[in-house]
């Protein structure tokens, strides 16, 4: 694998393609819009309504990467798919990854979707504290992507894509519970979580477990996933999609939302991954628990959620070329050791920050 299209230059896309070049990636950038002639790769305009298009791009590169909006997702998957390339994304959405999933069952190249931060770098943190018991009874994942200084009662600003995050409070959400998949709705179950004394409250998402309560099943009785935001952010969410029936006008929803709460460059990751069980006949419990800021990463300043989704699909396609991970079929994020993806020159900077 030497050759890479990436699709979507927004700040993800933009920093995963130069992160590629700098691990020796010919990299070919694909957006809607055109671009800065002075990146470190070359950028074209793609319009994905024509199909042909992008069927010609990706007959001339060894792989793709995604950084675009959910639902066009499954329509490059199948373009890889017909390609016979390699294929990776960072989408959250369930329909998606499950479509992608039957197309990995005869694809010639590696079909790895949920490869960003949640699912992604999360189920690789939770999978590896699943490792360390002889019996684990559970694993209680938790991110929020926030601002560092939050202004009003949402204290919340949009740093990652409105129709992610749309999706992600309205979709219902898969969790194992006493060792039986369920599906549970969407911004329930809450609790109240803290990072370095800092008050959070954490309630289900969809989409964050990516493909793991199938793999646990059996083995671990109860995982789940929930995004962590400040107090009281939740029951405004609610009210604003259930009770203003906004729900049903999900474009429109995020329209507003952004509007009301544009990014900042000032924000923080967090990331609460816990886990119990028995080491030994004695009973534990073992956490990985960071706080990820904004870094300088090519002489500019990168978000966090921009460096810590971006690093982490890198870093997984780096073990793909370096041959540490399949070369076919579907990658499962528990699937990949977390010491081999911090070990990569992309995963590294997770275990240097934080």
């Amino acid at each position: 694998m030497k050759n890479i299209a990436v699709m979507g230059l927004g700040k993800v896309g933009t920093l995963a393609s130069e992160l590629l070049s700098d691990c020796g990636f010919s990299v070919t950038g694909l957006d809607v819009h055109p671009k800065p002639s002075d990146l470190p790769f070359e950028s074209k305009v793609l319009d994905l309504s024509k199909p042909e298009s992008l069927s010609t791009e990706l007959a001339r590169v060894d792989a793709v990467l995604s950084c675009l909006p959910y639902h066009l997702n499954a329509m490059i998957a199948e373009v890889a798919h017909r390609a016979g390339i390699h294929y990776f994304d960072l989408t959250e959405d369930v329909p998606t990854t499950k479509a992608i999933l039957e197309l990995s069952k005869t694809s010639k190249g590696l079909m790895a979707p949920q490869c960003g931060l949640a699912p992604g770098f999360v189920g690789i943190v939770g999978a590896s504290l699943i490792a360390e018991f002889d019996d684990c009874r559970s694993c209680r994942m938790r991110v929020g992507a926030l601002p560092q200084n939050p202004t009003g009662l949402m204290g919340y600003s949009f740093n990652w894509s409105p129709e992610g995050v749309v999706n992600e409070y309205l979709n219902d959400c898969e969790v194992l519970e006493d060792g039986e998949i369920k599906s549970v709705s969407a911004m329930e179950w809450i609790e109240k979580v803290y990072i370095d004394g800092v008050e959070l409250e954490a309630f289900t998402t969809s989409g964050g477990l990516g493909t793991m309560c199938k793999t646990y099943l059996g083995q671990v009785p109860n995982i789940d996933y929930k995004t962590m935001r400040y107090p009281g952010h939740v029951q405004l969410m609610n009210f604003f999609f259930h009770e203003l029936l906004m729900r049903d006008r999900r474009k429109e929803a995020g329209e507003i939302l952004v509007n009301a709460k544009p990014p900042v460059d000032d924000d923080i990751v967090y990331i609460h991954v816990s886990a119990e069980g028995t080491k030994d006949h004695s009973l534990a419990r073992h956490e990985f628990v960071r706080g990820y800021r904004p870094i300088a990463i090519r002489g500019k300043q990168r978000t966090a959620i921009a460096w810590t989704t971006a690093s982490s699909v890198v870093a997984i396609i780096e073990m793909v070329r370096d041959g540490k991970l399949p070369q076919s079929g579907f990658l499962k994020q528990e699937d990949v050791p977390l010491t081999v993806f911090l070990e990569t020159a992309t995963g590294s900077t997770y275990a240097n920050n934080g």
